[in-house]
């Protein structure tokens, strides 16, 4: 889910492979992103603002990689099919 890749080395089978794997995990991702905004939506109504916010916060933090980790390989996909 959160793991960095160096996908200049991969070839494009590698890359298509790894764009189906990042699909399956999306939904995991949001699996995850959605508990977390719900725990901490319910810890703001009982008045614990601190760690409603760190939980905020690392399920911004998920959102931010994921997103990353797919705008990485859309470019490493696009680059390697110009190239051919």
């Amino acid at each position: 889910m959160l793991s960095s890749k160096d996908y200049s080395n991969m070839t494009l089978e590698e890359l298509m492979a790894e764009t189906k794997k990042l699909k399956s995990g999306t939904i995991a991702s949001a699996f995850v992103i959605g508990m977390l905004v719900g725990v901490a939506v319910l810890l703001a109504t009982n008045g614990k603002f601190l760690i409603t916010i760190s939980l905020l916060g690392v399920a911004l933090f998920i959102g931010y990689k994921n997103s990353q980790n797919k705008k990485a390989l859309q470019a490493e996909i696009s680059r390697k099919e110009t190239a051919q």
